[in-house]
């Protein structure tokens, strides 16, 4: 058995019965009792959230506004104890298999080079999701944005999607947010997610920064776990296609800022405008 130091944060927000089976799966999810803590962004009903973690003996962070995923997250990991050596990151809307979590420290604590694993996701209908793929380039989200909608198996949308294979061990270049155990000293140290994302691109900037700092994203599909649904903004498709293209201009727009380089941020910009006008969920 692994002894490595592990705690799980989520973040609720208005997330009903989907937080109470996270929870439930997470007291399975390790041999060993680790702490939890939900970061609840301003529910409509903060008090059944509340219920919902101290029944499992978890913390309840009920922070009173909603500043966005990796906001909370930060706010989760600060109030862990300090001796705390690896966190697992998720969503409220993911089933935790028993032992994953051991499965993923495993893999984690092998190797001192390896900042962030991240298991399988399986969809409900046993498909598995995207969860481990590259960085994106500058090259490639220009094309994926421009094109995706009129000319739907471009290059660049294909490479954009792409995630490889998802029967083996591989190092990536970032793991999705949706549940992923990341090393707690190189989290603080990078300072966490950056909180100017306020939805989406906050995983893709972390396991760019994770990589820049000399670590390795480490894609674990031995290890799995069940996306049940993107509850909390299926309701706000509008709001998520724009928090999306936001993300994606102020991620590449970070990454790609030299100056020689401003027409191909004004097209990426402009892209990204019209598709966020358009209709369809956005995917990372």
């Amino acid at each position: 058995m692994n002894t490595a130091s592990v705690a799980i944060v989520t973040v609720s927000y208005n997330s009903g019965r989907y937080l109470d089976d996270f929870l439930a799966s997470a007291t399975r999810a390790t041999e060993t009792p680790c702490p939890i803590v939900v970061a609840d962004n301003d529910s409509r009903d903060p008090d059944e959230a509340r219920r919902s973690t101290e029944a499992v003996g978890g913390t309840f962070l009920e922070l009173g506004s909603n500043d966005g995923y990796g906001s909370a997250v930060n706010r989760a990991v600060e109030a862990l104890p300090a001796d705390i050596e690896w966190v697992l990151v998720s969503n409220p809307d993911v089933i935790l298999s028993e032992g994953v979590v051991d499965a993923l420290l495993e893999v984690a604590t092998a190797d001192g080079e390896i900042g962030a694993v991240g298991p399988g996701i399986l969809e409900t209908d046993g498909e598995f999701y995207p969860s481990a793929r590259r960085v994106p380039s500058l090259r490639t989200g220009l094309g994926h944005a421009l094109f995706a909608n009129i000319w739907t198996s471009n290059p660049w949308s294909r490479s954009y999607r792409s995630d490889g294979d998802h029967e083996s061990r591989r190092t990536t270049g970032w793991l999705s947010g949706a549940c992923l155990l990341v090393r707690r000293p190189l989290f603080d140290r990078l300072g966490g997610f950056d909180e100017g994302f306020f939805m989406y691109f906050e995983d893709v900037d972390l396991g760019y920064r994770i990589g820049r700092a000399g670590f390795s994203n480490v894609y674990e599909p031995r290890a799995r776990v069940t996306h049940v649904g993107a509850h909390s903004t299926r309701e706000s498709s509008d709001m998520m296609r724009r928090a999306h293209h936001r993300s994606a201009y102020r991620f590449l727009a970070s990454k790609y800022r030299g100056w020689y380089l401003l027409p191909l941020r004004l097209a990426l910009r402009a892209g990204l405008g019209i598709r966020a006008r358009m209709h369809g969920r956005p995917s990372a």
